[in-house]
């Protein structure tokens, strides 16, 4: 993988003096995220989330499968994810970089073993068939801050999608395509997003949903997967430099209001598009 150009010196005083002024290259203030822009595709589950100029497309697929041995009555979820050099020079396709195994990472435990899915409500037959959801994530544009684009982006595709109905007769599974029965929504547990701050050696305030150039100057970076309940579900710190509780909880207060507005912005946008959808059931 070809390796990074760090930036200038000139630029890093600049952008570091700046900061301390409660200043960011952008325009945006210290605590000003980036307004996410969601588009549905025609397909149901597909998403594609910008958070300026950074793109990430989501793609839910399902399909019938053999549930594991040890967990014969859960569904399965995998959730694969592909920066290619679309994203940005520094990739290289078919070989995966160290940003893309911990943004996979970070979502297995945000998505995954939070228990976002129910993945007992995806059984068909105990021991026999299960459904099993697919999390597709392709990485289109890398601006900055891509875990939580990423995240929005796979949240809204998980709500978005819709698994086809099934009718189990004794041991034989009916599948009722979309114009004979309305598919169902996944059932879910809660609802989690990512909030990503940023630290900098030089002490002055963490910056809120970082830019490329911010990522690449700061010591540290603290991620925050909350639900609208106020609940922690993951706490993840990147960096060596220390934080105090204080620090932390004023990320968790910023946190919270964040996820809620990205909540609400989810949820309306889904209701507008479901409006424009039409649904005939023969």
């Amino acid at each position: 993988m070809p390796r990074e150009l760090e930036p200038p010196k000139s630029q890093r005083a600049f952008v570091l003096a700046s900061l301390e002024k409660g200043l960011r290259s952008d325009g945006r203030g210290l605590l000003q995220p980036r307004e996410p822009t969601l588009v549905f595709g025609e397909e149901l589950g597909s998403v594609e989330c910008t958070f300026g100029k950074t793109r990430v497309l989501a793609d839910v697929s399902a399909s019938i499968v053999r549930p594991r041995s040890d967990r014969p009555y859960e569904g399965i979820l995998t959730i694969h994810s592909e920066i290619s050099p679309m994203a940005s020079s520094v990739y290289e396709a078919g070989r995966a970089s160290e940003e893309e195994v911990s943004i996979t990472r970070m979502l297995e435990k945000v998505v995954k073993r939070s228990g976002t899915l129910d993945r007992e409500a995806l059984c068909i037959l105990a021991g026999q068939k299960v459904w099993h959801i697919k999390l597709t994530l392709h990485f289109l544009s890398d601006e900055g801050n891509m875990l939580d684009c990423a995240c929005l982006a796979g949240m809204t595709a998980l709500r978005h999608f819709r698994r086809p109905e099934v009718e189990v007769i004794g041991d034989e599974v009916i599948i009722h395509s979309p114009e004979e029965r309305a598919p169902m929504v996944l059932a879910m547990h809660h609802i989690p997003f990512c909030v990503t701050f940023a630290f900098f050696e030089d002490g002055s305030a963490p910056v809120l949903d970082p830019s490329h150039l911010e990522s690449q100057l700061a010591s540290t970076t603290l991620h925050l997967a909350m639900n609208p309940q106020k609940e922690i579900c993951v706490l993840h710190k990147a960096g060596g430099l220390p934080l105090t509780v204080e620090d932390i909880m004023n990320c968790v207060k910023i946190a919270t209001d964040r996820v809620k507005h990205l909540n609400s912005f989810v949820s309306e946008h889904l209701e507008t598009d479901w409006k424009g959808r039409i649904v005939e059931i023969r």
